[in-house]
């Protein structure tokens, strides 16, 4: 009967050993799930800064040649500022339902913004022909290109995170520890986050 009893004993220990070891297990795939997305959405933030860095040097030059248009400018400058504020709020939590929904809203206000600058910047040939504005511009359509890519990786590592911690029993731990869902950063218009198209 002690045998049995050692046995029963050895054979729930191992049950326990193997239980912990599975919650650790999922534990840390959920960690590495939301680092994951995480760092993707440092990769968005940074082509985003790059984005908003360069809209002041675009504004400026084209406030040379456009002083009748100054309400666009202002309105260029704005969206960028809520744009910049989105971005804050954003990075400080990625993955956040608000955050990324502020981001998106002020991120898609931005690119209207400069979609009109650009449409206004037609009526004016001289700005069209100033190297600056187009050596901007350019950089800007390959930002816009960046941050389209940076933002698929984001959202495949939510989509991951979100898949993990939704599965059993990983949805139990992910309860248990205070793991939450993440949100993708999606377009409103699929058409809006393109970048802007300009003729020089």
């Amino acid at each position: 009967m002690g045998t049995a009893l050692i046995l029963t004993l050895v054979g729930l220990l191992l049950i326990v050993v193997l239980i912990v070891i599975g919650v650790i297990s999922i534990y840390n795939g959920l960690v590495r799930h939301r680092n994951a997305y995480k760092n993707a959405f440092a990769q968005i933030d940074v082509q985003l800064t790059r984005r908003h860095d360069l809209i002041p040097n675009l504004v400026e030059t084209a406030k040379g040649y456009m002083k009748h248009e100054r309400e666009t400018l202002d309105a260029v400058i704005s969206a960028r500022s809520g744009a910049v504020n989105a971005q804050e709020t954003a990075r400080n939590n990625p993955g956040d339902p608000n955050a990324m929904q502020q981001l998106s809203g002020a991120e898609n206000m931005l690119t209207q913004t400069l979609g009109r600058l650009f449409a206004l910047s037609e009526a004016y040939p001289d700005l069209k022909a100033n190297q600056n504005m187009m050596q901007l511009s350019e950089e800007l359509t390959s930002t816009e290109n960046r941050v389209a890519f940076a933002r698929q990786s984001f959202n495949d590592a939510v989509m991951a995170y979100n898949n993990k911690r939704e599965v059993f029993p990983a949805n139990i731990i992910a309860g248990m520890f205070g793991f939450q869902p993440a949100a993708l950063l999606e377009v409103d218009d699929p058409g809006k986050r393109e970048a802007p198209e300009v003729s020089f």
